[in-house]
């Protein structure tokens, strides 16, 4: 019998009333209701005593309370599928009438979207309402006659029609009730049901229900349940078997089987020696004897579960025989390994063979022994049959042996019986572990972590179970074996090979916990080199010197000899020694000779600190470093250099003086030491002066009374040093002995000069010229710079031009000195000031760098600063005015126009790699350089931490207030909220037009940990009204925020940008802050038909597509009626 459960559905907490003409009512009973009316339409069905009933609970809005549940008297066993519940074993109880419910499994489970109104559908009297809603197409059927459904909604012009459905049969069963212009229609059972006329459907009914003026239809699948309708019915009504009394039929084989089709068999019949299994098998439980009994006669009885029955006659007879027999044909015994004598246990009982007819003693005897190269070691006595062993087994050579065993009468040795013996050989521990080798070669590198796997010894042992319980010894402070045979690394040592680079240790092998047996292995653990040690200096001489001069790498010269050790071997240990600074001038040689590789000027630096690197040739690399001074020693590779080619004067013969000082010759030398002494000697001695070969002072010897008229004396000095060879350098010296003064000179135009010059002029532009008089036609004028002369010069014509271009920035005024010689003897001399002014002209930006390189990851946050580029204008007082931008374009970065500073827009339209980009710099005149800026993007995100949502503002708006929304949110969520983009549905992101912008986010706790997006998720479902009232503020009011699906699926676009986010903060605090962000984004197709969550200030809820639906017209194929209905065939008592 069968009664399904379908409780009304209720209305969930704040949700609005279904749409239609026809709202589903609420009814909100408790279950235990349902149980009472479970007994009404009980006693209205007939039911009396106790009764077997098939209860099923469907169709529940949410999973049951189980304290609901406990309004029934007893609950043995519940489950609950989805929101199905299936009830088994369920006593209810009314007064003294029980129910047992027994719930098998259904077909199908009814869904949980469906919805049944109403205590029981299909009660005798209680009709669906035409209010109720749809249910699924699929039914179960649970009263043979009856209404099967109700179809509402039908137009005053639709002509209903009742067609087959797959097969025919169904339409002999139900029938449709319908009259013209009405709006219901009925279709209901014609005749009762039968779930076994239906096996062809295989217990399905299927009928179609069709508008005909449409061609709309709507076909229909009935699920009939079978119930008890039927009694078991044996094949026979008797059954017959003959048993010999000997062991040709074995005890536990089958001796007949009876069937009975839909029942189980029971009880058992009563006589023991036999056993009913349930699948009707009459099984032999003994040895049957003939001299007992003679024939069994007993009834089996098949029941099924409903309690219909059937009986059949059962009759077995024992034959008689009189042969010689073994109780049983195979016996088992043991023994251990090692021993003689008798078996010590025989199963299943001790050996035995008798005659039923005659009890004659017996001679036993064995008749085979397999292998049959034992047959030698057993015996067997002839009266007793005991077995015995004479010479001692091997297990490890055998385990198992067969002996076949005969019995022949004692009078009478043709009647004979056979049966065989197995015998299982027991293990006794008499045998030694045995390692797989004596000695063991191993190595391990040093440094190696703690618990360090080194080597598995592999040890087997001939006896039963091997060395599954044996045990392993070895004493080593540095190394421990488990019972595997796993040698490890203590957790507590460390190896050094520096130390000791060699373990010999003795590994003891015990093959049982208590007196086992034992050998013995050696292990040999070599600790391997790991490159741990730097090199390290020998002593450095104290000083280190060498010679200036020109060596080249292959005349090289030899500055000493540097070395170094190093603690590791191999090429851990082997030293290379390289130069790091200076290594154009030094270098060294294989055997760690520093080597001078270049020319070395000990006038231009006297000194190099060499750094020096010792490294060895393991990969990574060791080294150490230090610094060595070498200093350059002087060569007399320069001469002195007198401080002037030509050294005049003049003097008035009637005012010299003896010892008079008249010049003062001056020669300085590059070299050092002795070589730089210098001495001043003239060419050829002179009676009238003296040369001081010290000092270079030129004083007169002589009173100059033989001088009459005007006289030059013409004279050569040398200055010599005192280097080895010897240089040495001349200068001329003219002393101008006058009689008479005369007042001649040289004299400028005028006694200073201006002149202007643009800024940026070429080389060589003339600046001004510059005149001088000598007064006499005779004599001719030159011209010297004497000031700036890296900058100026002037030609013998007076002409002064530039020696390069001139920036106003650098220098505005330059004062010159240009000296006038005349040609006279001794020449006169006349100087002048000339200023030169460099006129300013507008000069392009200039940027401190050439080229600015940065590293982000490709989700940055949103406006997040990646590097700063800087220029400066040569222009005085206008780097402040400087305005920077991107020469093209691009939604990767944008740079702030008045400070340089570049930020990251959006790094999900780029692809992994290095890209450029031209930042220019512009001035106000409108002059402007670039620079170039490379970036590298890489990805490194999770996608599950990054969270989705959407405004009805738009994308110019949403971008200006990003600092106010990560407040807000803050506030609202109580987590650190980092904004990562904003953006249109296109991926715009400064749109204009679009009134929706998606924000993609982050959010962290207080401790920077990143939250997942889930959880993020949750909290905006909490917070909602927080969040919406904490934006208002920062938006105004009426607005609408929308949960985006962080895969990047939404409703309301068909494609947006969902960016992910992986963040790396470090931050040291000595004086420098450092953070690096890291940064991946994606793009991914959105579709339409997901689902959404929406936020507003109203109530939360979730948008999902409901598989069932109210029609609002019964000729409409897109909104066709859905439903399941549940029909169950009973039958009383």
């Amino acid at each position: 019998m069968g009664i399904f459960l379908f409780p009304a559905p209720g209305r969930q907490r704040n949700q609005a009333p279904a749409s239609g003409p026809h709202p589903c009512p609420q009814n909100n009973r408790p279950f235990g209701r349902y149980a009472e009316d479970l007994f009404e339409v009980g006693q209205e069905l007939g039911i009396r005593g106790s009764t077997l009933i098939q209860l099923f609970l469907a169709g529940l809005d949410e999973p049951v309370n189980r304290e609901e549940l406990g309004e029934l008297d007893t609950w043995s066993y519940w489950e609950m599928v989805d929101h199905v519940i299936y009830l088994k074993e369920v006593e209810l109880r009314e007064g003294a009438l029980p129910v047992w419910a027994v719930a098998p499994e259904p077909p199908r489970i009814v869904p949980a979207t469906s919805r049944i109104s109403g205590s029981f559908f299909g009660r005798p009297g209680l009709r669906r309402s035409v209010e109720d809603p749809p249910l699924m197409s699929n039914m179960y059927l649970i009263w043979p006659t009856g209404d099967v459904e109700i179809l509402t909604n039908i137009g005053p012009n639709d002509r209903l029609v009742l067609e087959l459905y797959l097969f025919p049969i169904g339409l002999g069963y139900v029938e449709l009730v319908h009259t013209d212009g009405e709006s219901t229609a009925t279709v209901r059972t014609r005749k009762p049901l039968d779930a076994d006329e239906l096996k062809e459907t295989r217990g399905i009914l299927f009928y179609s229900v069709t508008c005909s003026n449409t061609g709309v239809k709507n076909n229909r699948t009935v699920y009939v349940l079978d119930v008890n309708d039927n009694p078991p019915i044996f094949q026979n009504k008797s059954y017959s078997a003959t048993v010999s009394e000997v062991h040709t039929t074995a005890v536990g084989s089958d001796v007949l089987r009876v069937r009975a089709d839909d029942a189980d068999v029971s009880p058992p019949p009563v006589s023991d020696d036999f056993d009913v299994t349930e699948d009707g098998s009459i099984r032999l439980t003994k040895h049957l004897n003939y001299s007992d009994v003679q024939q069994y006669i007993f009834t089996v009885e098949a029941r099924d579960i409903g309690g219909l029955s059937d009986t059949t006659i059962v009759t077995i007879t024992v034959e008689n025989s009189d042969n010689l027999y073994f109780d049983h044909s195979l016996y088992k015994a043991s023994i251990e390994e090692n021993q003689v004598g008798q078996f010590s246990n025989v199963t299943p009982e001790a050996i035995k063979a008798q005659d039923g007819d005659t009890g004659e003693p017996v001679v036993y005897s064995i008749s085979a022994v397999l292998p049959r190269v034992y047959e030698s070691i057993f015996e067997i006595d002839q009266n007793s049959g005991v077995i015995s062993v004479k010479t001692a087994l091997d297990r490890e050579e055998i385990d198992q042996i067969t002996i076949k065993i005969q019995a022949a009468q004692w009078d009478d040795a043709s009647k004979t019986a056979d049966a065989e013996v197995s015998v299982t050989i027991e293990d006794v521990n008499d045998n030694p572990p045995k390692f797989d080798q004596d000695e063991y070669t191993v190595s391990i590198l040093e440094n190696s972590p703690q618990d360090q796997f080194v080597l598995q010894i592999t040890v087997t042992d001939l006896d039963l179970g091997g060395f599954s319980k044996g045990h392993f010894i070895m004493y080593s402070d540095t190394f421990v074996i488990n019972n595997q045979g796993v040698i490890s690394l203590r957790s507590n040592a460390t190896l050094d090979r520096e130390t000791i680079d060699n373990y010999i240790i003795e590994v003891i092998a015990v093959d049982q916990p208590v007196d086992g047996l034992s050998s013995t292995a050696q292990v040999n653990i070599t600790v391997l080199d790991v490159n741990d040690n730097n090199p390290q200096f020998l002593p450095l001489p104290d000083r280190i010197e060498i010679q200036e001069g020109v060596y080249t790498p292959s005349s090289p010269g030899e500055v000493c000899v540097i070395s170094a050790t190093d603690s590791d071997i191999g090429e851990n240990g082997r030293v290379t020694m390289n130069v790091s600074s200076h290594s154009e001038l030094f270098s060294f040689r294989e055997d760690g000779t520093l080597l001078a590789i270049e020319e070395l000027d000990r006038e231009t630096q006297d000194t190099y600190d060499v750094v020096i690197v010792a490294m060895d040739n393991a990969i990574p690399h060791r080294n150490n470093i230090t610094t060595v001074r070498i200093s350059i020693t002087d060569v007399n590779d320069n001469a002195p250099v007198f401080s002037s080619d030509t050294y005049s004067r003049s003097i008035l013969v009637k005012d010299a003086k003896v010892g008079e000082l008249l010049l003062t010759v001056s020669a300085t030398d590059k070299d050092d030491g002795s070589n730089a002494i210098i001495s001043y000697s003239f060419s050829k001695n002179s009676s009238m002066v003296a040369l001081d070969s010290e000092t270079g002072d030129i004083t007169l010897t002589s009173d100059l009374s033989e001088v009459t008229e005007d006289t030059l004396l013409n004279l050569t000095a040398i200055a010599t040093d005192q280097g080895t060879p010897a240089q040495s350098d001349e200068a001329e010296v003219l002393i101008y002995f006058e009689i008479y003064t005369f007042n001649e000179s040289v004299t400028f135009e005028n006694s200073s000069y201006s002149f202007i010059i643009k800024e940026n002029e070429p080389e060589a532009t003339i600046v001004g010229k510059v005149k001088a008089l000598t007064g006499s036609p005779l004599a001719t004028v030159s011209y010297n710079m004497k000031s700036d002369k890296d900058v100026f010069s002037v030609d013998e014509e007076g002409t002064i031009k530039a020696l390069r271009p001139l920036d106003k920035e650098e220098e505005e005024w330059y004062i010159l000195t240009v000296e006038a010689i005349d040609s006279r003897t001794p020449p006169n001399t006349a100087e002048t000031k000339v200023r030169v002014q460099v006129e300013n002209v507008n000069e392009a930006p200039v940027f401190d760098d050439e080229i600015y390189e940065a590293d982000i990851f490709s989700i940055a946050p949103y406006k997040f600063p990646i590097v700063k580029v800087q220029a400066s204008d040569p222009d005085v007082g206008e780097s402040s005015e400087l305005q920077y931008s991107l020469v093209e374009s691009t939604s990767l970065l944008d740079v702030e126009e008045s400070t340089g500073q570049i930020y990251v827009l959006d790094a999900s339209n780029v692809g992994d790699g290095l890209h450029t980009f031209q930042v220019k710099a512009t001035d106000k005149h409108g002059l402007s350089t670039t620079t170039k800026v490379q970036i590298e993007v890489k990805h490194s995100v999770h996608r599950d931490i990054v969270a989705v949502i959407s405004l009805n503002q738009p994308v110019y708006i949403v971008e200006k207030k990003i600092p106010e929304m990560e407040d807000s949110m803050e506030k609202a969520l109580g987590l650190t909220v980092n904004i990562l983009s904003v953006r249109d549905k296109t991926g715009t992101i400064f749109g204009e037009s679009t009134a929706k912008t998606y924000i993609s986010f982050i959010a962290m706790d207080s401790s920077g940990a990143v939250i997942p997006a889930t959880e993020v998720k949750e909290k905006l479902h909490t917070e909602h009204n927080a969040l919406i009232s904490e934006l208002e503020k920062v938006f105004g009011p009426g607005l609408e925020i929308k949960v985006e699906d962080s895969s990047g699926s939404s409703e309301d676009s068909s494609q947006a940008a969902v960016i992910t986010l992986s963040v790396l903060f470090a931050i040291s605090t000595v004086g420098l802050i450092a953070l690096l962000i890291v940064f991946v984004s994606y793009r991914h197709k959105m579709q339409n038909d997901s689902d959404t969550e929406s936020l507003n200030s109203g109530v939360l809820e979730r948008t999902s597509t409901c598989s069932i639906e109210i029609p609002n017209n019964f000729n409409n194929p897109e909104s066709r009626q859905s439903f399941s209905v549940t029909e169950r065939m009973w039958q009383g008592n």
